[in-house]
C-alpha cells in the first residue's frame, strides 16, 4: 500500500473524536483495472493488470476473463461464455476452478450484480489465487513479473480484493474491474498494529468522504489510452455507483483511488517538498522521508520513460503496415489520437503528394502545403467543412507552423491564446476556425527523412487536458521522426510505381480494337511487385496491302533491364516492318542486332502477317511458344506446328516460315510463356490447357482473354511476366476489294479518277467520291511521274473506312515538303496530310507504296 504524505492515507489510527465511521481520508494503492466485454473476453488491460495477474496486453485481450482473473462472481456465472462459479456467483471455493482457493469471499449486502436480470449494482469479492497454476484464473503468462517460482517450491498464492462495476449504454465493455493485492496491505497493516486486520472490499458515495471533487476529477486517469468517449461513460456509471472502498474490520472505511500511473511534473516536485518539510519538522523521520522521496522519484522517472517508450514503441507497430501513401498518412493520424491528442492534422510538401523526386531546397512561405488528413474525437463534422481534407495553401513566415517546417524542429506552444489564434485564423479565407483552436494546447512537429522536412503535423489538445509539456515535446518529435521515415519509404515506393508507370506507357503498344481485316483483344500482367513492366511484349503493326503484322516477344530475365532491351528489340522490330521484310528475313535481321548490341541479349519471337484478302497467316518463329488457331467452323482448337528456331541472339541459325490457310471468324492465340509454364509441371500441360480454354466460347473478344487467364490460374503469386494476343481474323471479301493497274502516263490520272468514282457509287459511298477523286489524283499523279519500266496499281479496300493504295516500282519515298508561292511541285502530299485520316508510305519488295485512309459517310 502506497502512503500520501498530503492526506495520511494508510493512517490504521481510530477515526478522529466526533467523525462518523464513515468518514475516512482519501488512500491510494496500486489498482488492476480491467474491462470485460459482452462475450466474456477481456477489451482492456491495464499496465496495473500485468503487474498483479502477469499476462501482457497482447496476451489478454481477446481472452477469457475468467481464465485471468479469479472474480467469477462478477461475470455473473451462465451469462458469460466459459466456466462459471459457483451457485450465487461467488468465487469458487477451495478445490473448484483449478487454481483458486475461496479465502474470506465477501459481498457487500444488497449490491450483487446480475446483468441476466440487468440488476445496475456493483459487487466486490476476495479470493485467493495460485499464481502459475492451470485452469481458471492462472495468469497465461506465467508468475507476474518479479514473482519467480523456484523448482520444487510450492507455487504462490495471491490474496486478492476485487471490485466490479456492470456498465450499461453504448459501447462494448459491460464489466469494469478493479483489484488488488490484500496480502501486501495486511503484511503493513500487521507491522503497523501489530496483529492481522480483516480488510473486506465495499462501495461508498462519493459523498462519503472529503476530497470527493478531487478524486471525481481525477478519475478518468483511472483507464489510460482509452478514448474519452468511452472512458467518459464508464466514469459516469462509477461516480453514480460509489467508489471502491475498503471496510477495516467493519469499523473503518477506507476510499480507494486507483494507481495513478505517471504524475506530472509539478505534481512529482510537489510530492518530493512535502517530504521535505516533513523531515524538517521532524528530524527523527528524517532519513526515512528522504529515502522515500528518493525512492518515489526514482520510481516515477522510471515510469515515465516507461510510458512513453511503450507508447512509441505501440505506434511504431502500428504505423508501416503498407506502402501506401495515403494509407500510412492514415495510420499516423490514428496512432496518436486520442492517446496522445485530441486533433491531428498532417500537412505535406507538393513533391511528396505528386509523387515526384525528393523536395529541393528547404521550404519558403511560398511553398504549397496539402492537408491530406485530420483525424479528431470532437463532435462528428465540427472539423470536416471549416478544415477540409484536399485543400493547398502556403504558411506565412510569422506562423509557428513556418518556424517549424523551416527549422525541422518541434514548436511547442502550451496554450494558444485568442491573439495568436485570430492570427492563425486569419490565414482561413470565409472561414473562422479561431473557436476551434483558441484556448488548446498546440505541439507542431516535422516530418522528415534525411535531414529534408517533406511535411508536419499540427497536435491539439482539449482546453480540459494538461498541456502539452517538454516530454510531450520530445515523445512528438521522435514520433514524427518514425512517422517521417515510414512516409520516406512511402513516398520513395509511390515515386517508382510512377517510374513504373511511365515506363510501361512508353513500352507497351496502344493496340487499336479494329483494324482492316481483323479485331484484336490483349492483357499484360508483370510478374514483379517492383515495377509494372518486365520483358514482353506484343505489338500489330499495319503494312501494305491491307495486311497487319502480329509480334509477340519475351526477352529473357526480369526487372527493369529486360524491359529495356525489350522497348529496344520492340522499336527494330517495328522499323524493320515498316520495310515489309519476310518473316524469316525479319527474325534474321532481328537476330544479327541483338548480337551486336550485346552478349546478353536474348528474347524469343513470333512474328506472323496476316493477308485478309489472301485468306492466310504466314508465321516465322524464334524459340517461342507456339500459337493456337480456333476454328469458327467447328470451335476446334490446335497448337500451330511451327519451325521452333532459335531465339534471338544465339547466332547461326535460320529461321523458316510457314504459311497457314484460315477463314474469316478464325481466332489466332498469341502468348508468352509466362502464361503457359507452372513450376514442377512439363509445358506440355499448360500448352494443352491453352489450346482448351481458347476454344470456349465467349461473348467478346476481352472476354475471351479474361476466361483463358481464369482458367490457367494466373495468379498475383507468379514469378515471370504474362502477354497475351488474341485476334479474329475475319478477313476481307473479294467484293469490297477494287483494283486496277494503270499505265506510266499521265493521262492515266483523269482515269483513275473516274475509276474511283463509279466504283464508290457502286459502293453506295456517293458522299465520299469528291473527296477520294482528289485524294487518289495526287497520289497516281506522284506515282506515274516517279516510277520507271512497270505499271502503276491502284487498290480500293471498303472495310470500316475506305483504304487506297497506290504501287509503284521508284524505292525513293515521297515527302511532305514545304512548297513556295512559285513552286509548281511539293503540295500533292500536303493535300493528303490535309483531307485523310491517316496516311503513310512503305518500301515494297519492288518499289513502294502510298496509302491513304478516308473514314466513311454516315449511314
Amino acid at each position: 500500500m502506497e502512503r500520501d504524505p498530503s492526506n495520511g492515507a494508510g493512517r490504521s489510527e481510530a477515526a478522529p473524536p466526533g467523525a462518523s465511521p464513515r468518514d475516512a481520508a482519501p488512500g491510494r494503492i496500486p489498482l488492476a483495472v480491467a474491462v470485460v466485454d459482452a462475450g466474456g473476453r477481456i477489451s482492456h488491460w491495464s499496465s496495473g493488470a500485468r503487474r498483479l495477474f502477469g499476462p501482457t496486453r497482447e496476451e489478454a485481450i481477446g481472452a477469457p476473463a475468467v481464465d485471468l482473473m479469479p472474480v467469477t462472481g462478477a461475470l455473473g456465472g451462465e451469462e458469460w461464455p466459459g466456466r462459471a462459479g459457483p451457485a450465487g456467483g461467488m468465487p469458487a471455493g477451495p478445490g473448484e476452478g483449478g487454481g483458486l482457493d475461496h479465502l474470506d469471499a465477501y459481498e457487500e449486502p444488497g449490491l450483487a450484480a446480475s446483468l441476466g436480470g440487468r440488476t445496475p449494482y456493483p459487487t466486490a469479492g476476495r479470493a485467493r489465487m495460485t499464481l502459475g497454476a492451470a485452469g481458471p484464473g492462472a495468469p497465461l503468462g506465467g508468475p507476474p513479473p518479479g514473482r519467480r517460482l523456484g523448482e520444487g517450491l510450492p507455487a504462490p498464492a495471491l490474496d486478492l480484493l476485487w471490485w466490479a462495476y456492470p456498465l450499461v449504454g453504448p459501447g462494448a465493455g459491460r464489466i469494469l474491474v478493479l483489484a488488488a493485492d490484500a496480502g501486501k496491505l495486511d503484511g503493513e497493516r500487521g507491522r503497523e498494529r501489530g496483529g492481522h486486520e480483516r480488510w473486506m472490499p465495499a462501495f461508498a458515495l462519493h459523498t462519503d468522504f472529503p476530497g470527493a471533487e478531487e478524486l471525481a476529477r481525477r478519475l478518468p486517469e483511472i483507464l489510460p489510452s482509452m478514448s474519452p468517449q468511452e472512458s467518459a461513460r464508464i466514469v459516469s456509471q462509477v461516480l453514480e455507483l460509489g467508489y471502491p472502498v475498503l471496510e477495516i474490520s467493519r469499523q473503518e472505511r477506507f476510499p480507494v483511488t486507483p494507481d495513478w500511473g505517471v504524475p506530472r511534473r509539478v505534481e512529482r516536485r510537489t510530492r518530493l517538498l512535502r517530504a521535505a518539510n516533513a523531515a524538517a519538522d521532524d528530524p527523527r523521520s528524517a532519513a526515512e522521508a528522504a529515502e522515500a522521496a528518493a525512492e518515489l522519484a526514482s520510481d516515477l522517472e522510471y515510469a515515465a520513460v516507461r510510458e512513453r517508450l511503450e507508447f512509441l514503441n505501440e505506434v511504431s507497430g502500428r504505423i508501416g503496415s503498407s506502402l501506401d501513401l495515403a494509407r500510412t498518412i492514415q495510420e499516423v493520424s490514428e496512432a496518436v489520437v486520442p492517446r496522445f491528442t485530441d486533433v491531428a492534422g498532417t500537412y505535406l510538401r507538393e513533391q511528396v503528394m505528386a509523387g515526384e523526386g525528393f523536395p529541393d531546397g528547404p521550404p519558403d512561405a511560398t511553398t504549397m502545403w496539402h492537408r491530406v488528413a485530420v483525424e479528431h474525437n470532437d463532435e462528428p463534422g465540427r472539423w470536416d467543412d471549416v478544415i477540409p481534407v484536399g485543400e493547398a495553401m502556403p504558411f506565412p513566415v510569422h506562423t509557428p507552423f513556418f518556424q517549424c517546417m523551416t527549422t525541422g524542429q518541434p514548436v511547442l506552444v502550451p496554450r494558444i491564446t485568442e491573439e495568436m489564434g485570430n492570427a492563425i485564423a486569419a490565414q482561413f479565407e470565409k472561414r473562422d476556425i479561431s473557436p476551434l483552436i483558441n484556448g488548446r494546447s498546440m505541439l507542431i512537429v516535422p516530418l522528415k527523412a534525411r535531414d529534408v522536412v517533406l511535411g508536419f503535423m499540427i497536435l491539439l489538445r482539449h482546453p480540459e487536458r494538461t498541456e502539452f509539456n517538454d516530454m510531450d515535446r520530445v515523445t512528438g518529435a521522435e514520433l514524427a521522426a518514425r512517422a517521417g521515415l515510414v512516409l520516406d519509404n512511402a513516398r520513395m515506393y509511390t515515386f517508382q510505381e510512377n517510374v513504373a508507370e511511365t515506363l510501361q506507357d512508353s513500352m507497351l503498344p496502344r493496340i487499336a480494337p479494329r483494324m482492316a481485316g481483323c479485331d484484336t483483344a490483349t492483357r499484360y500482367l508483370p510478374g514483379t511487385r517492383l515495377g509494372r513492366v518486365g520483358g514482353d511484349w506484343f505489338d500489330t503493326i499495319k503494312l501494305p496491302g491491307s495486311r497487319t503484322a502480329l509480334v509477340v516477344g519475351d526477352v529473357m530475365g526480369h526487372g527493369l533491364n529486360s524491359a529495356a532491351m525489350m522497348g529496344q528489340l520492340r522499336t527494330a522490330v517495328q522499323t524493320m516492318a515498316a520495310l515489309d521484310l519476310p518473316p524469316a528475313q525479319l527474325l534474321r535481321s532481328l537476330d544479327d542486332l541483338a548480337q551486336r548490341l550485346g552478349d546478353g541479349y536474348l528474347a524469343t519471337c513470333l512474328y506472323a502477317v496476316y493477308d485478309p484478302i489472301g485468306q492466310q497467316l504466314t508465321m516465322a518463329n524464334a524459340g517461342h511458344v507456339p500459337p493456337v488457331l480456333v476454328r469458327a467452323a467447328d470451335g476446334r482448337s490446335r497448337l500451330l506446328e511451327l519451325p521452333t528456331g532459335a531465339p534471338i541472339g544465339v547466332g547461326g541459325v535460320p529461321f523458316e516460315a510457314v504459311t497457314v490457310p484460315v477463314e474469316p471468324g478464325d481466332r489466332l492465340v498469341l502468348c508468352t510463356d509466362g502464361l503457359v509454364e507452372v513450376r514442377g509441371k512439363d509445358i506440355g500441360v499448360g500448352l494443352a490447357a491453352l489450346a482448351e480454354s481458347a476454344a470456349h466460347p465467349a461473348a467478346s473478344m476481352d472476354d475471351a482473354c479474361d476466361a483463358i487467364i481464369r482458367a490457367l490460374n494466373v495468379t498475383d503469386d507468379r514469378k515471370d511476366d504474362v502477354a497475351l494476343l488474341m485476334v479474329r481474323l475475319n478477313g476481307i471479301p473479294l467484293h469490297a476489294v477494287a483494283e486496277w493497274r494503270l499505265a506510266i502516263d499521265a493521262r492515266e490520272v483523269g482515269r483513275a479518277r473516274a475509276l474511283v468514282g463509279r466504283q464508290l457509287a457502286d459502293w453506295g459511298l456517293g458522299p465520299a467520291v469528291e473527296t477520294a477523286q482528289l485524294l487518289v489524283s495526287e497520289v497516281v499523279t506522284n506515282a506515274v511521274r516517279h516510277a520507271h519500266t512497270q505499271h502503276v496499281v491502284l487498290r480500293l479496300v471498303r472495310t470500316d473506312a475506305l483504304l487506297c493504295e497506290v504501287w509503284d516500282d521508284d524505292h525513293a519515298l515521297p515527302q511532305l515538303l514545304n512548297a513556295g508561292a512559285d513552286d509548281e511541285s511539293g503540295r500533292g502530299l500536303r493535300v493528303v496530310s490535309r483531307l485523310a485520316r491517316e496516311w503513310g508510305t512503305s518500301r515494297t519488295s519492288s518499289g513502294k507504296a502510298v496509302w491513304f485512309e478516308q473514314p466513311l459517310p454516315r449511314g
